[in-house]
């Protein structure tokens, strides 16, 4: 199945402001990573964020965010977030910023 590129598109426009992230072709859709490191993207229709494994459970606890599992083996510290939690944009931005905010922790590779 093909990623869902208007909500790449969203993405897109919103990240153009940070000179450090740039995308790449991941899981079937999408990333934007810093430094190497995978910070958010797109899979099917909802967004990847890699919220890091501090924020995992409290993430996981909110309305429209669900496990990143597309193996059958669940990627702790990873989110996918939901039409329910990023149809407005100060949703998507809020996701995007956590993994941002995750991704610049990270050693570069």
């Amino acid at each position: 199945m093909a990623y869902d590129e208007g909500l790449a598109y969203r993405i897109e426009e919103y990240l153009d402001q940070f000179y450090d992230v740039y995308p790449k072709n991941m899981f079937g859709g999408i990333a934007w990573l810093i430094n190497g490191n995978v910070a958010c993207g797109v899979f099917e229709e909802s967004l990847i964020s890699r919220v890091g494994p501090d924020h995992y459970k409290e993430a996981l606890g909110q309305e429209g965010i669900v496990e990143f599992d597309i193996t059958g083996k669940p990627m702790k510290g990873w989110i996918m977030a939901t039409e329910d939690a990023i149809s407005e944009d100060s949703g998507l931005k809020y996701w995007i910023d956590k993994g941002l905010e995750f991704g610049r922790t990270l050693p570069a590779k």
